[in-house]
C-alpha cells in the first residue's frame, strides 16, 4: 500500500502507532503536519483551524451542502468553514504527492478517495485502556477523563460526519480495524507494517 489512513479513538495511542509505523517503514507521518500546511495557505493561525474541527456543527444538512459543493469544485460555494476544510484536503494531497506517507485524522481518506493503493485504518481500545493512557501519557487528572474522552471523540465524530457524510464510528469505512487495547502499540504497528510489506 501507498497511503496509510489512521482514525482513532482518543486515548487509544493511534498517534504512537502511526508514528511507529513512520520508524518502522520509513515514510513520513502526517499530522498537525495538515493544519500547518492548510493554515500557511490561508494566511491564517492553526488555532483557528483547530477551533473550526472543535466548534464544526453536526448537521447532516450542512453535510449534504459541503459534499455538494466539494464534488462541484466550486470553492466559491463554500461558507467560510468549508474553505478551511477544502484547504486541509488539498494539503493532504499536496502531502500525498511527495510520495508514500500516513495520514493521521483530518479526514485523509475522503481527500485521497481518488487514489490507488489507499488504506484506512480505525484504531479503537477498551475504555478502561484509554483511560490509563490519558491519565498515564497525557497527564489528565483522573476526574476530567471522562469529558476529556467525551469531548475528543465528539469533535472527532462531528468533523467526519459533516466533511464526509458517513458515521466515524461505522467501522465497514474502513479496510482495517485495530484494538490497541488487545495488540498494544507495538502490535498495531507490526499488523500495518507486515500489510504494507506485503503490498509493496
Amino acid at each position: 500500500m501507498k497511503y496509510v489512513t489512521i482514525e482513532r479513538e482518543y486515548g487509544s495511542g493511534g498517534r504512537a502507532v502511526a508514528k511507529r509505523l513512520s520508524e518502522e517503514v520509513g515514510i513520513p507521518c502526517y499530522g498537525r503536519e495538515i493544519l500547518e500546511s492548510a493554515a500557511s495557505r490561508l494566511n491564517i493561525p492553526v488555532s483557528q483551524l483547530e477551533r473550526y474541527e472543535e466548534n464544526t456543527t453536526n448537521s447532516f444538512l450542512y453535510s449534504v451542502v459541503m459534499m455538494g459543493s466539494i464534488q462541484s469544485a466550486d470553492p466559491d460555494m463554500l461558507m467560510r468553514d468549508g474553505h478551511l476544510f477544502v484547504a486541509e484536503q488539498m494539503a493532504i494531497r499536496n502531502l500525498a504527492a511527495n510520495g508514500p506517507a500516513i495520514f493521521l485524522g483530518h479526514c485523509a481518506s475522503e481527500a485521497l478517495r481518488g487514489q490507488k493503493n489507499v488504506i484506512k485504518v480505525f484504531i479503537k481500545s477498551s475504555i478502561e485502556a484509554r483511560k490509563n493512557r490519558i491519565i498515564r501519557e497525557y497527564g489528565i487528572p483522573a476526574e476530567n477523563v471522562d469529558s476529556t474522552i467525551r469531548r475528543f471523540d465528539k469533535k472527532r465524530s462531528g468533523y467526519y460526519m459533516v466533511n464526509t457524510a458517513k458515521k466515524w464510528h461505522d467501522l465497514n469505512n474502513y479496510d482495517v480495524v485495530l484494538d490497541s487495547s488487545v495488540l498494544g502499540v507495538e502490535g498495531c504497528m507490526a499488523a500495518l507494517k507486515g500489510i504494507l510489506l506485503h503490498n509493496v
